[in-house]
């Protein structure tokens, strides 16, 4: 009793601040996010990454040099449907059910998502200023009526339903696959990495203009392979680019190998990106605007000639395995005066990370009756504090991994043994040490096995 009469004191004081607390959050500023994602590129496909790259990509570059690079950043599945929703609801696909790439017309036209998902846009709509809302390049996770993007907390959508399309004619397994909100939108021609951009740039303006706060989610279909069964009767299957991005390297658009289009593709990517920063500096929104950058999985390496000649070295394998090469990804963010320029962040972090970002960017609080896999990456970012995870859990088919610290196990098949690989001295996961320290295994193993009850 006397300790609490010792302590009344403090009543007048808290009361006092009661007042100032509220008025700081009335007075927050919403930061505009720009999330930017593409779309399977390599993790050593950028010059930023990796100084022997032939790829021309000088507006990446620079957004790293006003930024910073984050060298162990995950996505949290190894395919394009299953990142994507994992990006979009902040948890993992154990959680939120979207396990596997939609498959097929079926597939990417049905429900998707699960419509009791909460995505980012939707928290940001909650925010205490409601944000604007935008989405314009690939969905991916459900297009059948609820689950279209319009439906699910973004305003506006222009891009398509499925996990990839041809670059000009917009088609996907035969079908027109090019939308704005819920309706076709028939843009023959114009190549598809320049509609996003074009359309995220009038949304960004609009709304900067407005004064009202956004939220502009870029998905680029780039540098996603060609398709065939995308094509029209007659047309060659092959990596499609605009004739200035083959006249950056000097070629001809009639140039013939595979890797040398690739590299036209990523360059026409760089220039799209570097276009929409162009516009959010010409908006005098640079030091207001969150940006992150990162590809949605690793570049594929499924021994398909002409296709998979994307780069992940040093990294191993790719695309659709849980080595390094599917899941560790090139990320970049931007933040003029809260990130410091040039930075790199070593820390382990992850897709599901930025749900939260954006919730705290809002000054808004997540949901409380569902359990987030992403954890606030900001201070990590902005002053390379430690990550905010003790382990990253990854399971995609027949394959799973877990990391903490510096170490991984992973295995391709669940009859298989583990194997134990220290990523600080062995990035390309070559020297397998399980036999060597049993005991890591062990813990890792329990650590593999505690997260797969907490579902």
């Amino acid at each position: 009793m006397r300790s609490i009469q010792k302590l009344t004191w403090l009543a007048p004081l808290l009361l006092a601040l009661v007042p100032l607390c509220l008025a700081e959050n009335a007075n927050h500023q919403p930061t505009n996010i720009l999330i930017i994602t593409a779309d399977n590129l390599g993790y050593g496909d950028l010059p930023c990454y990796n100084p022997a790259s032939p790829i021309k990509a000088p507006n990446l570059d620079r957004l790293a040099s006003e930024g910073v690079r984050l060298t162990n950043f995950y996505t949290a599945s190894p395919t394009c449907t299953v990142s994507r929703a994992c990006l979009l609801t902040g948890r993992i696909p154990q959680r939120h059910g979207l396990e596997d790439q939609l498959p097929g017309l079926a597939g990417n036209y049905g429900v998707g998502l699960s419509h009791d998902e909460i995505l980012i846009p939707q928290v940001l709509k909650n925010a205490p200023t409601p944000y604007a809302t935008g989405c314009f390049g690939k969905w991916n996770i459900g297009f059948a009526e609820g689950s279209r993007p319009t439906e699910r907390g973004f305003d506006e959508f222009l891009g398509h339903a499925s996990g990839n399309i041809d670059y000009y004619h917009h088609i996907y397994s035969g079908k027109h696959d090019l939308f704005r909100g819920t309706e076709e939108f028939h843009a023959d021609g114009e190549y598809s990495t320049d509609l996003f951009a074009d359309a995220a740039i009038d949304f960004m303006q609009r709304k900067s203009k407005a004064k009202q706060p956004w939220f502009c989610y870029l998905p680029f279909n780039a540098p996603h392979f060609p398709n065939a069964k995308n094509k029209q009767p007659g047309q060659p299957n092959n990596w499609q680019a605009p004739d200035r991005s083959f006249a950056a390297y000097g070629m001809s658009p009639d140039e013939a190998d595979p890797k040398k289009r690739y590299d036209a593709v990523v360059t026409a990517l760089d220039e799209a990106i570097g276009r929409v920063l162009d516009a959010v500096d010409a908006l005098g929104m640079t030091k207001q605007t969150f940006v992150f950058f990162y590809s949605d999985n690793g570049a594929f390496r499924l021994g398909r000639n002409g296709l998979d000649v994307g780069v992940n070295e040093p990294l191993r394998s790719g695309g659709v395995t849980c080595w390094e090469g599917g899941l560790r990804v090139a990320a970049i963010a931007r933040w003029p005066g809260k990130i410091a320029a040039g930075t790199v962040v070593t820390q382990p972090l992850w897709s599901p990370d930025l749900m939260v970002a954006c919730a705290d960017l809002a000054g808004t609080r997540l949901p409380e009756d569902r359990v987030f896999d992403g954890k606030n990456p900001l201070s990590t970012i902005m002053t390379r504090a430690a990550s905010p995870h003790e382990s990253l859990y990854f399971s995609y088919r027949a394959h799973a991994a877990l990391r903490r610290g510096d170490w991984k196990i992973v295995r391709e098949k669940p009859d298989q043994p583990w194997q134990l690989f220290d990523l600080a001295r062995d990035i390309g996961e070559s020297r397998n040490l399980a036999d060597e320290h049993p005991n890591r295994v062990a813990e890792l193993e329990q650590g593999f096995a505690a997260w797969q009850t907490s579902f």
